[in-house]
């Protein structure tokens, strides 16, 4: 966040699209565009419209619900490792991670001498890896997690797509790791990275961490993010397969004509652009567990929505809330689209 400036947060109204689609449903372009994907008939477009109106219901109580767990978890539960819960130390973090940080606050920091202390995975599709965290802070924050799973807090889910994990501000360690990680650590090297995403301007985000294991979610199908910049750090334990493959961006129409795959290392983190269709391939053994962070910067969102790719019609929402503003920070350029 900037000095002097306080963060509204804000959903863009595409969020809640549903209700859009119910406002409008007898306009023509509705019509033609439903009945192209099987809405024939009456009783098919009063299903349809049950569904959404299901749909907007459950959109509208993510919030209140997501406070009320928080608030439940803060008062009740007990961590195992209360130390995740105090500021994020320089111990927890890779000496190549601190290097590279420490590198891209210096006088003269450009991306050429970045470039040279992590790894390029594809200069093409601009996506980068280096080591985050240390093997045992990894340990520590899974065994956390794990003592999170097993207790009889209430939980929710990641998003959708993901069923198994948890949201890292309803556990309480959003204030104490990622919010440091973001903006002491993160945004130096994104600003000299992404400085056409918003890499420079990133002021919030949304952080989860996803379990894959047999017999419960094993892959995730592609997918784009709601966000500017994504990191996605393995953090163990022991597995085989679940790669990561990326396609070009989301606009691209031949996206996943040579998907581009990368495997996991425990402790290492991927960096890539918010709109770069990715996914996992199935796991094959083990468990595999994955701190991820949406990294948004409401300079760049608050022009074009990310989802819809177009201008946000905001609604009020509960903490960072998607990553908009109804401020308008110092704009940036918009990501390339191509």
């Amino acid at each position: 966040m900037w000095a002097g400036r306080t963060f509204v947060p804000e959903v863009c109204g595409c969020a809640r699209g549903a209700q859009r689609v119910l406002r409008c449903d007898n306009r023509n372009d509705n019509l033609s565009i439903l009945r192209s994907r099987g809405c024939i008939s009456p009783k098919d477009f009063q299903q349809l419209l049950g569904e959404l109106e299901q749909e907007v219901e459950r959109r509208r109580l993510l919030g209140p619900e997501s406070a009320a767990r928080k608030a439940l978890i803060a008062s009740s539960y007990h961590p195992a490792r209360p130390e995740l819960y105090k500021s994020l130390q320089d111990a927890a973090l890779a000496p190549e991670f601190l290097a590279a940080t420490e590198y891209s606050t210096s006088p003269g920091a450009g991306l050429e001498g970045l470039l040279q202390r992590l790894e390029t995975v594809s200069e093409e599709k601009r996506i980068y890896r280096l080591p985050v965290f240390t093997a045992p802070f990894c340990q520590a924050l899974l065994e956390e997690l794990e003592h999170f799973e097993q207790s009889d807090m209430p939980k929710g889910r990641p998003n959708t797509m993901n069923n198994y994990g948890v949201l890292l501000h309803e556990l309480g360690l959003d204030e104490p790791l990622v919010t440091p990680l973001r903006e002491r650590f993160l945004q130096p090297l994104t600003a000299l990275l992404y400085p056409d995403c918003g890499g420079g301007w990133l002021d919030s985000h949304r952080a989860f961490v996803v379990k894959y294991a047999l017999g419960q979610d094993r892959e995730l199908g592609c997918h784009y993010d709601n966000a500017e910049l994504t990191l996605n750090v393995a953090l163990g334990k022991t597995f085989t397969g679940g790669a990561l493959y990326f396609g070009g961006l989301f606009q691209a129409p031949s996206a996943l004509a040579e998907p581009l795959e990368v495997e996991h290392m425990v402790g290492q983190g991927v960096l890539h652009r918010g709109s770069q269709l990715h996914g996992a391939r199935p796991l094959g053994t083990g468990e595999r567990w994955n701190l991820v962070v949406w990294l948004r910067a409401s300079a760049v969102r608050n022009r074009l929505c990310p989802m819809c790719c177009r201008k946000p019609d905001l609604v009020d929402d509960e903490g960072f809330g998607d990553g908009f503003t109804r401020e308008e920070p110092t704009t940036v350029d918009v990501c390339a689209l191509t």
